[in-house]
């Protein structure tokens, strides 16, 4: 393990080891979307020193929910609460990045007080969405024919993520990564299945791909230099995405990034489609492509092992490597990997929602040794 246990650098910061906390849907914030005491200890038992963890999927506005008890960052109530998850992951001595995100037509009006989701076309996504039911349990809900954006709206939504971003720096954040992957809205605009608009908006990827440029252009205005990143799932097709040419697409969006200073981008491997396991004879394809395109930091994501994490690396394929599922049922990943213990097994019934089952009451190591 002597590549992920290497130093390496995103943007300003510098890092102490590459094994980095992925980007993931836990839903278990307080009312009003706001996070809570659970979410400062989820946080700050996986923080190392010199080590990077990524937020939740974090709404920029109250039409961006995807799926109940989901974290915000568009009231004063959310830069308090998301503030004491990162004092207390910085007094460990780690970094953090919150991802922000706008749903588009994977938003449920049961999340969004009665409104009908936005799309940049009224195409209708086959997925599900996570509500409350009356007895207060959470169950799969069909999502709704969404509403196409008019093109004087666009600009707002840019708007809702500088502001934001603002948030997010006043909450003490480290950096903000753009989440255009996994059917969201950017997505739902960059790829051509989703997006039939004929405006300035639509058609040549140029076109599609404005409104993830503006709302980077927004986003950096705030932030700077090497503190922003963009996550993409190039072969994903969660959400009912798809698109005629996926690799003339993400190239373009890949080359284009290279016109700022991002701390990194972050790349979904086709091991991981969504929510769903697949198999993928070349797993590391879309890396490797995007190595060529974007000269910038690199973080992979999607299936890995500690194995393939030290390979992925040390062929120069990617510069860090995140984790989700084996880093939720082990706070302490980054040890096991590097003192190669064994690893404890994942609930995937406890992933989505709930209390500190599955959540906060994983042991480390250390915790079940002495048990």
């Amino acid at each position: 393990m002597e590549n992920l246990f290497s130093s390496t650098s995103v943007g300003s910061y510098n890092l102490e080891h590459r094994v980095v906390l992925a980007p993931l849907t836990r839903m278990r914030t307080e009312p009003g979307n706001v996070p809570g005491d659970l979410m400062v200890e989820y946080y700050t038992q996986r923080a190392t020193k010199g080590g990077l963890l990524i937020t939740d999927a974090t709404a920029v506005s109250p039409l961006a929910i995807a799926y109940v008890d989901a974290p915000g960052i568009y009231t004063d109530e959310h830069l308090q609460g998301w503030k004491r998850v990162v004092d207390a992951v910085h007094a460990k001595g780690a970094r953090i990045f919150l991802q922000i995100w706008h749903a588009g037509r994977q938003a449920h009006p049961a999340n969004t007080g009665g409104v009908t989701p936005i799309a940049p076309s009224a195409l209708l996504s086959l997925e599900h969405a996570a509500i409350r039911n009356e007895d207060g349990s959470i169950a799969e809900a069909e999502l709704i024919l969404p509403r196409e954006l008019e093109i004087k709206e666009i600009p707002l939504i840019v708007d809702q993520f500088r502001r934001s971003a603002v948030l997010a720096k006043e909450a003490g954040f480290d950096g903000v990564e753009l989440h255009a992957a996994n059917g969201y809205l950017f997505e739902q605009f960059l790829l051509d299945g989703t997006n039939h608009r004929t405006d300035a908006y639509g058609g040549p990827v140029e076109n599609r791909a404005r409104f993830l440029f503006e709302s980077l252009d927004a986003v950096v205005s705030v932030w700077g230099a090497g503190k922003v990143a963009v996550r993409l799932s190039p072969s994903g097709t969660y959400g009912t995405m798809s698109d005629s040419n996926p690799h003339g697409t993400f190239q373009y969006v890949s080359e284009k990034l290279n016109d700022y200073d991002l701390a990194y981008v972050h790349v979904i491997e086709p091991r991981v489609r969504g929510i769903i396991d697949i198999d993928a004879e070349d797993a590391h394809v879309w890396s490797k492509d995007i190595r060529r395109w974007f000269k910038g930091p690199l973080i992979a994501a999607g299936g890995f092992t500690g194995a393939k994490a030290e390979q992925i690396i040390a062929e120069g394929g990617a510069d860090l490597v995140a984790f989700g599922r084996l880093f939720v049922s082990n706070p302490d990943l980054p040890s096991r990997f590097r003192h190669d213990l064994p690893l404890s097994p994942y609930d995937r019934s406890t992933f989505y929602g709930g209390d500190a089952g599955g959540y906060t009451d994983y042991p480390t190591y250390d915790a079940v040794v002495l048990a």
